[in-house]
């Protein structure tokens, strides 16, 4: 007997969804619908400063008009921080996280001494491992007086204990990753006890997500996302990283584009079947 495919669409209620969106959530809807798997809708909100309710609301609503039907109850991910508070406790126990108190003016600075610049493939530059030094004596003291810290993963050890990380991308095939490049990434933030690295790792393996659909402009962090699956001892999914639809100007569709939101249409007139028609479907 075949496993049941298991879909999801994760956004996070930080704008209104945009006909980007509605492919990216379309695709996973309906890959699950004709395979007569499971459809998953989760809300990403660990982000409390961006994330709205009003946001949310919307998200429901638009889905909902464009025919998509989802599980319920969903999933929030700021209900949920337990679950990543244990999976990070599972990585320091095996030794694989350090504090980390520098402040981004400490790391550009760092950065700026070192000649650090961003690694092929990397939106941005990568963490230089400043906090990764410190002594025993001089992290307990920093802890000890209360010092505000973020959580990075010590991505050389980490790597040794796995070994080489691939996975399967259902457009692209078997796809060799390079966690290295990302260096010392961050597990839990300063004002967010997890990251998007850690939460969506742990919430695939947790509502057994079997296909990860999602826009390709996410393809780079998904050797991340595997060697935390090795770490954790977690079931690897399938990945399909879709394009990126792209307004008149070959510019990606973005939540500040308000003009071509799934809200602004609908206000507009236009019926479900015309966007979906614009999103591809």
């Amino acid at each position: 007997m075949l496993d049941i495919i298991i879909t999801r669409f994760a956004p996070s209620p930080t704008g209104y969804l945009h006909i980007g969106h509605a492919y990216s959530a379309l695709l996973a809807w309906r890959t699950a619908k004709e395979a007569g798997g499971r459809f998953i809708l989760r809300i990403e909100d660990i982000d409390g400063g961006r994330c709205k309710p009003e946001f949310e609301q919307a998200i429901y609503e638009d889905l909902a008009w464009l025919g998509i039907e989802w599980e319920t109850p969903v999933r929030r991910q700021s209900e949920h921080l337990a679950d990543y508070a244990d999976a990070l406790a599972r990585l320091a126990a095996q030794g694989l996280t350090y504090p980390c108190f520098c402040t981004r003016g400490d790391i550009k600075a760092e950065l700026g001494r070192i000649g650090g610049a961003p690694h092929d493939g990397i939106a941005g530059p990568v963490y230089p491992g400043t906090c990764r030094g410190l002594s025993d004596h001089d992290r307990a003291d920093r802890l000890a007086a209360g010092k505000v810290h973020a959580i990075r993963l010590r991505m050389a050890e980490a790597v040794s204990r796995t070994g080489a990380i691939s996975w399967h991308d259902l457009d692209r095939g078997t796809v060799n990753g390079d966690p290295l490049r990302h260096g010392d990434v961050l597990l839990a933030r300063k004002d967010i006890p997890t990251s998007y690295h850690l939460a969506v790792t742990s919430d695939d393996a947790l509502q057994g997500i079997t296909q990860v659909t999602r826009g390709e402009d996410l393809v780079e962090f998904t050797d991340i996302h595997g060697l935390l699956q090795a770490l954790l001892g977690l079931a690897a999914p399938q990945y399909r990283h879709h394009k990126l639809l792209t307004d008149a100007n070959g510019r990606r569709y973005a939540k500040r584009d308000r003009s071509l939101t799934i809200r602004a249409l609908r206000a507009a007139g236009i019926t479900a079947e015309e966007v979906r028609g614009m999103a591809g479907f």
